[in-house]
Formats: C-alpha cells, structure tokens, sequence
C-alpha cells in the first residue's frame, strides 16, 4: 500500500472523528439551550392577571385620581405581594392637578386620570408611552348627611334655598361631571365652595360643614355611615370613563407594566366593582 493511500485512510478516520464531534457538540448546545430556557421560565412568574410576566422590582410610583384611593390601595399590597421587592408609591388628587405635575416633569411610572379629558393633557404633551386603556366607569351620587336629614331625593332638591352644597371644581372631572348633570336636568346650583378633587368635597359632608355634595358612587361607599347616598337619574348623563398609561419616561417601565397589567386583569375588576367601580 502506497503512503498516498495511507494518508488518505487517515483523512477519512479523521474526518469521521470530527464528524462525531461536531454531533457531540451539537448535542451539548441544544441540552445547553434546553437548560437555559428552563432557567428563563424559573424567571418569570404568574399574577393575578392570569398572564405570565417577566419578575419586577423596585420603586413604582403611580399618580391616580383621588377616587381611586381605596381600590388603588388595595390593589399596590397584592401587587408588593405578588412581587416581592416592589414598592409601590401612591398620588392620589386631582386629575388635572396630577396631569400638570407629569407634564411638569415630575417622576411617575403610571398615571390612571377619572376622564379621557384629563388623560389627553398627558397623552398630547407626549408624556404616555402608548395609547391609554379604560379600566373603569364611574357615576355620580349625591352624599348627605347621615340619614339624610334634609330629605334629598334628587338633584332639583340641591337648588333648595338654604341647603348647603359642596361641587368639585369644573376643572377636575367630578366637577365636569356635576356640570354636565346639572345641564342635563336644567338646573342651576351655586355651592358654598367648589372643592379641588372629589374627596375634599365628601369630606365637607363628613364634617358637617356641607348639607351635601354632589361626588363618585365609589366616594359613597367608602366613607361607610359617614354620609349618606342618593341616587339621581341625571347622573347617566355624565359617566366618566378612567383610563391609564404608563407614562414614556417611567423609571421603572417594567413594574408600570406589571401593575397596569394588574388593575385591568380579572383580581383588579373585582376590586374596583367592588368599590363602586363600573366595568369599562
């Protein structure tokens, strides 16, 4: 046998040496990828959404309409359970107060505005990060005093000579609101002092400085025995739509996501219909 032939011999045992290998290889690289997808899922985890999401954490802060107090705070400890390292951080005033401060430059993660009015203040200095989403509805009701004393049956009753009326300010959205109603039924209403958000208003009656206010269905059931509440027909004239938004310079965009994701899942309705909330 001549050497040439050797040598060829050799080539082909090498060639099928490396053959093998590079199967080898091929099979360590796809346990390797295998190994590293199960990792990735061991880095992800389910909320009450019913969604699988990426962890989160740290600081997030959400500006958000101060009738939203109750069912947002309720809604931030599940998420800091949910997610642990997370540390949510609440304004809660008036939309437009809140509205001013973003497009001011203030640091937030997550605005959630009691009108698509309030909203396109953000939405149009090019402060939300994609188009905002409806989580809820909200109605007016009329909070009295306790047992209601003055027997206020409708909003023509408010016009009563003498009775003392708290309104929101016409420029946050309880106050734009209670305009539109009063429209509605052809009525005018001068109060004793218009009131920068809706909880500044319910507090008057609370404190029996007011006879009544014209506020939220939700701001009604949360204060309890503290008022009492009367339904008025005129109100479905002037339902406020909440919409919410990350906003574009969010610090933390991934937890803004999160708790976005939470409020519009099946555990965040059950909250705001629980407080009063209607379904978008």
């Amino acid at each position: 046998m001549t050497r040439s032939v050797r040598r060829t011999r050799r080539a082909g045992r090498t060639l099928r040496a490396c053959g093998a290998g590079a199967a080898l290889l091929l099979a360590l690289s796809a346990c390797s990828s295998s190994s590293g997808t199960d990792a990735g899922s061991d880095a992800v985890g389910s909320s009450s959404s019913g969604k699988v999401s990426a962890k989160v954490s740290g600081p997030v802060t959400v500006f958000a309409a101060a009738s939203l107090k109750e069912s947002f705070t309720a809604l931030g400890e599940t998420f800091e359970k949910e997610h642990p390292g997370t540390d949510v951080t609440f304004n809660f005033a008036g939309s437009d107060t809140l509205a001013a401060s973003i497009t001011a430059g203030a640091p937030a993660d997550v605005f959630a505005s009691a009108s698509a009015k309030t909203m396109a203040t953000v939405t149009d200095a090019g402060a939300a990060a994609g188009a905002p989403s409806t989580f809820a509805r909200n109605q007016l009701e009329i909070a009295t005093l306790p047992g209601n004393p003055e027997k206020i049956s409708s909003l023509e009753d408010l016009t009563a000579p003498g009775l003392k009326v708290v309104l929101c300010d016409e420029s946050v959205p309880c106050g734009a609101a209670a305009r539109k109603a009063l429209e509605a039924g052809g009525l005018k209403l001068t109060p004793v002092s218009y009131e920068q958000d809706v909880k500044a208003a319910l507090t008057k009656v609370e404190l029996k400085e007011a006879d009544a206010a014209v506020v939220y269905r939700t701001d009604v059931e949360a204060a309890g025995d503290k008022v009492t509440g009367v339904e008025f027909p005129e109100s479905a004239d002037a339902v406020n739509d909440y919409p919410i938004a990350r906003l574009e310079d969010a610090p933390n965009a991934d937890a803004a996501q999160a708790f976005i994701d939470l409020v519009k899942s099946a555990e965040g309705r059950r909250v705001l219909t629980g407080a009063g909330f209607r379904a978008p």
